[in-house]
């Protein structure tokens, strides 16, 4: 048994999308970011950074005490070895797929998420931000439009990248992209969003970048402003 803590957020999603593929067992334990329940000292136990998503492994493989860890990222990689699913075994295979998860972790999500943050989170227009950031997102779903304009995922079978990146493309209204311009990636996005383990994925979860009423000033800070020292 896998304990999954999950917010619906692009990362949370990408966790839960994986296991939904593998159709690995899991327990779904809801952290609500609203209310700061990242700061709780059994969380930041788990995942000392305070962000979701994280998970504890119950049953790693051969054995032994159970495995806690944080970053969606290493989640993924974690999961995709511990079953020897979603990953190339052989070298070039397995670096094609390394080098786009880490794609998506340090270039799409990051442009992605802070365009997201200015066009629905921001408590005023901050237009040279959002022109930055819809511009470099953009330049991003080109890079991906690109790449499956000759292959059917991203690194030819499916696998962890796809996972990856597919949340991140989800809320593209929100970032400011129109898939149209993007015919290879709309091809792709079309394909994944009718998986039957993305069906269940999204089955009933929040849209976190749906309009919404204006934070409180302690959502505000609970969410984007906090400071060196993690909250109790």
């Amino acid at each position: 048994m896998i304990d999954l803590y999950f917010s619906a957020t692009p990362n949370g999603l990408k966790t839960k999308l994986f296991l939904e593929e593998a159709q690995l067992p899991y327990r779904l334990l809801p952290v609500s970011l609203g209310k700061g329940e990242q700061f709780k000292p059994a969380f930041l136990a788990i995942s000392p950074n305070n962000k979701i998503p994280a998970i504890v492994d119950h049953a790693p493989a051969g054995g032994g005490e159970p495995v806690a860890l944080f970053e969606s990222g290493a989640i993924l990689l974690y999961l995709a070895e511990k079953i020897g699913r979603f990953i190339p075994q052989d070298v070039h295979g397995r670096a094609d797929v390394l080098q786009w998860l880490f794609w998506q972790m340090a270039g799409l999500g990051p442009m992605a998420g802070q365009i997201g943050h200015f066009n629905v989170y921001a408590p005023e227009k901050v237009p040279y931000a959002i022109e930055r950031y819809t511009r470099e997102t953009a330049r991003l779903y080109g890079v991906l439009d690109r790449r499956l304009a000759d292959r059917p995922f991203i690194a030819g079978e499916f696998s962890i990248a796809d996972i990856a990146c597919y949340p991140w493309i989800v809320p593209h209204e929100a970032h400011g992209q129109d898939l149209a311009a993007f015919p290879h990636l709309r091809r792709w996005f079309e394909g994944m969003a009718t998986r039957p383990a993305t069906l269940r994925t999204y089955q009933d979860v929040e849209n976190v970048y749906a309009p919404r009423q204006a934070l409180s000033e302690e959502e505000r800070k609970l969410l984007f402003n906090q400071g060196p020292k993690a909250r109790a």
